[in-house]
């Protein structure tokens, strides 16, 4: 969808809440929803998002899924985050609210090419002190023609998530626009 590629592009959502807890600048659902909805008027376009509760096993998660669409074509990206029912602090309304959120924000960070590896979601230690780090495995190169590439473009038409294809293989620029661009060609 060439509109989703135009938002993509223009789309700035800035971090603007702040953990002082923490002390690290984040953004939320809303910041993203802020941002793009004047791009959604602009492109002629609508954005809806919606989530379930699954079960995996014993695991309880929300499944949140967004779309966009121009009334013609439509594209969706799917995000899970956990529940904890004992979350300390919280009542049970609220544990699943915040991983609504959670997984909202995640479903559009999809859609929308919004990297958050800088975000404190990455880099946050959660009071826990860092592990020392093993030297990185050189990630293999994603370029097309091959067996790998087919298969990213499969993962991401059934909903996969860029950041999932960047955490498996290295992939540039020019490279992460082509394999979005084939992806929105078979969409």
């Amino acid at each position: 969808m060439k509109k989703l590629t135009e938002i993509q592009n223009e789309l700035k959502a800035p971090k603007n809440q702040y953990n002082s807890f923490g002390k690290y600048k984040y953004r939320s659902c809303e910041d993203i929803l802020e941002a793009v909805k004047p791009l959604l008027k602009k492109h002629d376009c609508t954005l809806t998002i919606t989530d379930g509760v699954l079960e995996v096993g014993s695991l309880v998660f929300i499944d949140a899924t967004a779309t966009i669409s121009d009334g013609k074509e439509s594209v969706s990206v799917r995000a899970q985050a956990g529940i904890d029912p004992n979350r300390k602090g919280m009542d049970i309304a609220q544990s699943f609210g915040s991983s609504s959120s959670y997984a909202r924000k995640y479903a559009l960070n999809g859609l929308f090419l919004i990297d958050d590896t800088k975000d404190a979601d990455a880099t946050n230690t959660h009071g826990k002190a860092p592990q020392p780090k093993a030297q990185p495995k050189q990630k293999p190169e994603l370029k097309p023609e091959t067996e790998q590439w087919e298969k990213a473009i499969e993962f991401l038409v059934k909903g996969g998530l860029i950041s999932a294809i960047e955490g498996k293989y290295a992939l540039d620029e020019v490279n992460k626009q082509l394999l979005m661009d084939t992806v929105l060609d078979k969409a």
